[in-house]
């Protein structure tokens, strides 16, 4: 082992004092200490807008369990003296001879049509623009861009001359065919395909042999399913609670969807013989966000994991 005399490096380091020793663990404390504070401070923060969203859940879940007689004689984020929530979900199903089910079923035939539409002809629309070079492509694509500022309200009324024209109002077909549409996704995908898709990859299929359509389910599709699955899930709340389209398009409860639907019945205590129900309609709220709730638990860990997977590219 070196002596001082022969390690001049240690022989010549200056010896540190204990008092500044010291002082490093005493800012490492306080360093601790403040990020405590204000890791506090967040979580507060941060608990105000939850519970402004879960609020509106909680008065809907504690007032389905309520009578309509109980439903304006008691306070309202508390429950009643009797639980009739059994009781509110049997007079949702069976009212008006089970109408209800009916438009339960046309919300779902609208989100599986639209939204499965909707994410298929942005998936083809965006790789498209973002891998092939045609003339009009700069043009097309500010359209989108232009496009995704316009509000849906906006579009509702020229949509609604349209479909007029063309015998297709108090139809299906009326609120499928814009639920296709999908200008924010189309932009997306595109993005996301411009950046997720090397081209490398899809000339190397061609000189295997592979067409073109055959590369975009095949390899695309796989490629792109973090953005797929955003889409489909952001076409799924659209779909599912989009009101305005179907009350211009449709005259025919046959065709209403939940949100219409319950709307009308809300609206009928208003008249001269209108019935309120307004217990059954706040118990078909809750009935109708469920199978949301259900959709996003279901495809959380996909999402989670496809996301995951493209933040390790490159």
């Amino acid at each position: 082992m070196l002596t001082a005399k022969e390690n001049p490096v240690r022989a010549t380091a200056p010896a540190v004092p204990a008092a500044k020793r010291g002082r490093v663990p005493a800012r490492r404390r306080t360093g601790s200490g403040t990020r405590t504070r204000r890791s506090a401070l967040l979580t507060a923060l941060m608990t105000l807008p939850l519970l402004y969203s879960l609020m509106p859940l909680v008065w809907l879940a504690v007032n389905s369990t309520k009578s309509r007689d109980q439903l304006f004689s008691t306070f309202g984020l508390w429950f009643g003296d009797d639980f009739a929530l059994w009781d509110n979900i049997t007079g949702v199903l069976t009212y008006n001879d089970g109408i209800y089910l009916r438009w339960l079923a046309n919300t779902v035939l609208y989100v599986a049509i639209g939204a499965v539409g909707a994410t298929l002809l942005a998936a083809l629309a965006g790789y498209g623009l973002a891998k092939y070079d045609f003339p009009g492509r700069r043009a097309f694509l500010a359209v989108v861009v232009g496009a995704v500022a316009v509000p849906g309200t906006a579009l509702a009324v020229p949509a609604f001359l349209l479909f007029g024209e063309l015998g297709l109002t108090n139809t299906p077909w009326s609120v499928l065919v814009p639920l296709l549409v999908t200008p924010f996704g189309l932009f997306l995908l595109y993005s996301y395909a411009d950046e997720a898709i090397p081209d490398e990859i899809i000339d190397a299929a061609r000189v295997d042999g592979a067409g073109d359509f055959r590369i975009f389910f095949t390899i695309a599709l796989r490629l792109l399913s973090p953005a797929l699955l955003s889409i489909f899930l952001l076409e799924v709340v659209s779909a599912w609670n989009n009101y305005f389209l179907p009350l211009i398009m449709l005259n025919d409860p046959r065709w209403f969807p939940l949100t219409v639907g319950l709307n009308q019945w809300n609206a009928q205590a208003h008249t001269a013989d209108g019935e309120v129900i307004t217990h059954l309609v706040i118990t078909g709220s809750l009935l109708t966000i469920i199978p949301l709730v259900i959709v996003f638990i279901t495809l959380q860990r996909f999402w989670q994991s496809g996301l995951a997977a493209g933040s390790t590219k490159g």
